[in-house]
């Protein structure tokens, strides 16, 4: 099997919630396999804890993976970004809004948060 692309730990600020391969598989409702699949084909960030791939739970909502997540990925991944980068974007804090990327698409914010992501991509 080959590895997973994990970014270090240290993009996710301290105290962030993170699910396990086998959390995600059973929160979504498909099998841990497919989980790595969408970790390796970059539909999920994760990062590395403890040479375990470990998934931010902000990522997701009630109903599986967080309705503006998927969107936001790619807008990000198709404008530069590298994985490293995108995913520590997603967790720094924009000032104005007083939250980051991804607190805000369980927001009111997330449209603008989008916004800014293309705002960056071009």
């Amino acid at each position: 099997m080959a590895s997973l692309p994990l970014t270090a730990d240290t993009a996710l600020p301290d105290g962030t919630d993170t699910l396990t391969v086998e959390q995600v598989a059973q929160h979504l409702g498909v099998s841990a396999g497919r989980v790595r699949t969408l970790i390796r084909d970059y539909n999920l960030f994760a990062v590395s804890l403890g040479g375990q791939p470990a998934v931010p739970a902000l990522f997701f909502d009630d109903d599986g993976i967080a309705k503006h997540y998927t969107g936001l990925v790619h807008i990000l991944l198709d404008g530069g970004f590298t994985r490293d980068e995108a995913l520590h974007w997603m967790f720094t804090t924009i000032d104005d809004l007083g939250i980051h990327p991804a607190q805000a698409i369980h927001t009111h914010s997330a449209r603008e948060v989008i916004r800014r992501a293309q705002a960056l991509a071009l």
